[in-house]
């Protein structure tokens, strides 16, 4: 056991599995990586410093154990039922309690696998990724943490000109000890490949804040035997997407209130490749994401779609960046956040459009509203534009709600916490329009069970079914969201 706060090169791998049996090149990487994590601030950027919520981390109540528990929960129970029979695996903890890939699937190439058992049966694919998309791990302190002290993660590959019908789930939860855990998750969609990933992350219900060291830690020196924890899930996720093959990857954030979650996200596109990123981030007390998609080839494309409720004393810190390095490349970054009660969200995007990468189009996009006047909300977009023939549009806004519209569904019968919520609807339809129904459907029941303060649990219930039909009926607006670019002069 040892806490966040005394990781360094000499002892960060006291918190690895015993035996993992990796390879001599991941070694180096990870003894490359952990050099830098104690060099880094907690927010590298001095323009979003000041904005940061990454301070609300206390690393020496944040305890790492590298024994392991396979131990499902009730409602990890109800989850494994309900998807068993789709290609999926379950993680608890750093622990692959479940993995399953029909046998159809299997003959054809799909692997689902843990990561260290991929180090040791697919070696060459995951070398040739790493060193084909290398890491800059002076660019964040939690990227470096994640490289480096990685516990445990997910390996998917999608072979080449597989079409995988299913959406393939991944149902992530952190132990019930107040333990944290590092994962280091990749997915490399092959050439001409196609495939759905649903990444559901959770936390126990039993664990809490208030659970305190001794409960987790023993005797371990250092760690005062009444202090309290934070428990957190740390996440490095690398997506390579090659040529003409198209991946979606969509995070489903339902976490416990009283835990911390922080991912570096990024996606390597080749060309004419398509990445999709959709997320739907409503628990934790603090949610902190970073994702670059980085088009490499020409004509590669990359979307990034989020939508972000938070209520109580709830901080998201959001950050999307698009990087154009490939000729005729198109991205695109559509945030919106609800803020309610007390809580915060920061929006920080980047469009960077390189000098090869002419004929480009990029548009940037976070948008919040607040219900309460005790929510807040700061929007931070830039541009970084390094040639000319080249499309760059960002925007940004934080409105309060609008009392008129309230006064009047009010007229029309609805009470003011029912016109709150149809506003709301209206206010995030335009961005859920570009999701397929069954995303609508699974964002639309977390939304409506947070808002009535349900668990936050996918569950294939009667509210599910009815939620489901709505969103089959409606469409999927395919509309090229470039031809809303401002004019430059």
């Amino acid at each position: 056991m040892i806490s966040l706060s005394l990781i360094s090169k000499d002892n960060f791998s006291e918190i690895l599995p015993r035996g993992n049996g990796e390879p001599e090149w991941i070694s180096n990487n990870r003894n490359k990586a952990i050099s830098q994590f104690s060099k880094l601030p907690f927010e590298v950027s001095p323009l979003y410093s000041k904005y940061t919520g990454l301070t609300m981390l206390e690393p020496e109540k944040i305890f790492f154990s590298n024994t392991e528990s396979s131990t499902l929960s009730k409602d990890l129970n109800i989850r494994l039922e309900e998807i068993k029979s789709a290609p999926s695996l379950i993680i608890v903890g750093s622990t692959v309690a479940h993995v399953y890939v029909p046998e159809q699937l299997s003959k054809k190439g799909l692997i689902i696998s843990d990561i260290r058992e991929a180090f040791v049966k697919h070696p060459e694919l995951l070398k040739k990724h790493f060193d084909d998309n290398a890491n800059n791990y002076g660019e964040d302190r939690f990227l470096s943490l994640g490289l480096s002290s990685f516990q445990s993660g997910f390996f998917i590959y999608i072979p080449k000109n597989l079409i995988v019908p299913d959406p393939i789930r991944v149902v992530y939860s952190l132990r019930d000890d107040g333990t944290s855990s590092i994962c280091r998750n990749v997915v490399i969609s092959d050439v001409g490949s196609k495939a759905t990933i649903v990444q559901e992350l959770y936390s126990s219900t039993s664990s809490s804040s208030s659970q305190t060291i001794s409960d987790v830690s023993g005797d371990h020196e250092g760690a005062p035997a009444k202090n309290k924890t934070q428990q957190c899930y740390f996440e490095v996720l690398e997506c390579g997407v090659k040529p003409t093959s198209e991946l979606e990857f969509i995070t489903l954030q339902a976490m416990d209130l009283s835990t911390i979650n922080v991912s570096n996200r990024k996606a390597f596109v080749e060309q004419d490749g398509k990445m999709s990123w959709y997320s739907g981030m409503f628990g934790t007390s603090l949610c902190r994401y970073k994702t670059d998609s980085i088009m490499k080839g020409s004509g590669a494309s990359s979307e990034d779609v989020e939508i972000v409720f938070g209520t109580e004393k709830q901080l998201f810190d959001i950050s999307s960046n698009l990087d154009h390095a490939g000729y005729g490349t198109r991205g695109r970054v559509m945030v919106k956040s609800i803020m309610k009660d007390e809580s915060k969200s920061l929006f920080k995007g980047m469009i960077k459009i390189r000098k090869d990468a002419k004929i480009s189009e990029a548009y940037l996009a976070g948008h919040a509203i607040l219900l309460n006047k005790g929510s807040h909300s700061d929007a931070i977009p830039g541009l970084e534009i390094e040639t000319n023939e080249v499309k760059a549009t960002h925007s940004a806004s934080v409105s309060q709600i609008d009392e008129e519209q309230i006064f009047y569904l009010m007229c029309k019968g609805l009470d003011r916490e029912s016109a709150k919520r149809e506003i709301v609807h209206g206010f995030v339809e335009p961005l859920s329009r570009k999701m397929g129904p069954f995303i609508r459907a699974w964002i639309s029941y977390l939304f409506e069970n947070k808002w009535t303060g349900k668990p936050l649990l996918l569950k294939t219930d009667e509210v599910m079914a009815q939620i489901l039909e709505v969103e089959k009926s409606r469409y999927k607006e395919t509309a090229n969201i470039f031809e809303k670019h401002y004019k430059y002069r």
